[in-house]
């Protein structure tokens, strides 16, 4: 568990642009719910996380078509939130960050660690709205 003063403005880099933030399973269960694309981020401390995923996921909202709903949830915090997230991302393996676009419900697009993990934001941006202009 990390202490909320360090997290903070790690969650508030996705929170500031629009992502709800989901603390437990229920919060993630209903997000799905919701009509049309869901775009889901699983948070993390790491280095690519802060260059890479919330960066280009940041960047990537910038394209004219984008996901309806965008939520987050934070490894190693909102415990809950992440395994009900990386549940529904099954068949993919845990890994944060993560990131995954859903329609009605089904997943349709995903980023695991090594997707993001020695790539820069923009390359993760482009691969984001190659799936929004697919799906949104």
């Amino acid at each position: 568990m990390y202490p909320p003063e360090i997290i903070k403005p790690m969650r508030e880099e996705l929170s500031s642009v629009g992502f709800k933030e989901c603390f437990d399973a229920e919060s993630v269960k209903e997000a799905l719910k919701l009509p049309g694309t869901t775009l889901i981020i699983v948070n993390s401390v790491c280095g690519c996380a802060a260059a890479n995923a919330r960066p280009g996921a940041k960047l990537s909202l910038k394209n004219e078509r984008k996901p309806d709903n965008l939520i987050t949830v934070f490894a190693g915090v909102d415990k809950e939130a992440t395994a009900e997230a990386r549940n529904q991302m099954v068949p993919f393996p845990p890994s944060s960050p993560s990131i995954g676009l859903f329609k009605d419900g089904e997943l349709v697009h995903m980023l695991e660690r090594h997707h993001i993990e020695g790539r820069n934001s923009s390359m993760i941006a482009d691969n984001l709205i190659n799936a929004y202009n697919t799906h949104c």
